[in-house]
């Protein structure tokens, strides 16, 4: 059963991926966009005496990078998601939802900390960078094991984005099972992983071997490492094999969203649909040799008497 749940499970979890991965990938790929589609908030390049969102609207290549690497790491485009709510007397008014990006922020950053942290674990001898995030993600020294700012974080982020969707009765209304098991099986992973760091002990140096093993293809089952570590890695193996498949998939998409990956330059470059068909073309010259006979006999004059 170790063996089973500590090689078997997360090399079939890697697979999965590996093969939802490409296939998704190489769909998005493959999927013609013959325009570029404007979506955008801001001024596109038009006169030279009115001032262009560079961001918002990029024109060139350089904006275009800036508004993805924007968008990747900062949710920009989040930070204007705004509710509205119906006052006493009908009027509409607006607020900004800076709680959704701020958690969603809190999150996403700290998912990526702690899955680059986890790299000491699968490099000997481990790189000097590595070390210095997670004594940085150390950094207050709070308890023994030091407690990582990354481990309250995760969680606290992906409580508040569960919860969010649970007691909203407008998300709740349209979300999906999988909008539920997402986030619950994040829960799942990070849970355990707290639980195994600070409460319920792991030999470390026994998962080292483990995950060393795993990455060069030849996997080694230490003994006494912990039930607990089993729970954590079959819970990792679900989240990786089933990412590609599920809405998570964005954190590859957004990088192929012609939305965001393309310039809008409608107003400077003429885009034609490369799917239009084209349609017969009838010359004078033709059609002159069609009716000439006819056109002299009515008095028409052509270019060619015969």
């Amino acid at each position: 059963m170790q063996f089973l749940f500590g090689v078997v499970i997360p090399y079939a979890a890697l697979a999965a991926f590996l093969f939802g991965l490409v296939r998704k990938v190489l769909w998005w790929a493959r999927s013609p966009v013959p325009y570029h589609i404007a979506l955008s908030g801001g001024q596109q390049r038009s006169l030279p005496w009115i001032r262009q969102s560079k961001l918002d609207n990029p024109s060139g290549t350089a904006g275009v990078i800036g508004r993805v690497a924007m968008e990747a790491l900062f949710f920009r485009s989040l930070i204007r998601n705004n509710t509205t709510e119906r006052r006493e007397g009908g009027e509409l008014s607006y607020h900004w939802q800076k709680w959704l990006w701020i958690f969603s922020l809190m999150f996403h950053w700290s998912m990526a900390v702690v899955v680059f942290r986890h790299l000491r674990f699968f490099l000997d001898p481990v790189p000097g960078l590595v070390n210095g995030v997670e004594a940085l993600d150390g950094f207050f020294q709070i308890g023994l094991p030091t407690l990582y700012i990354t481990d309250v974080t995760l969680l606290v982020g992906i409580s508040y984005l569960f919860l969010r969707r649970v007691l909203n009765d407008r998300l709740r209304y349209i979300s999906l099972p999988t909008d539920y098991i997402l986030p619950l099986l994040i829960l799942g992973v990070g849970g355990s992983g707290v639980l195994m760091r600070y409460f319920l002990k792991v030999d470390i140096p026994s998962v080292k071997q483990l995950a060393m093993g795993l990455v060069t293809f030849n996997p080694v089952v230490p003994e006494g490492i912990g039930g607990i570590f089993y729970v954590h890695i079959t819970l990792v193996s679900l989240l990786i094999a089933y990412l590609p498949f599920s809405k998570l998939v964005h954190m590859v998409g957004i990088f192929f969203s012609p939305t965001r990956n393309l310039a809008n330059n409608s107003r400077a470059v003429r885009h034609v649909n490369p799917w239009n068909p084209k349609p017969p073309v009838h010359t004078y010259q033709e059609y002159e040799d069609e009716f000439r006979d006819k056109m002299v006999q009515a008095g028409l004059p052509v270019e060619k008497e015969s």
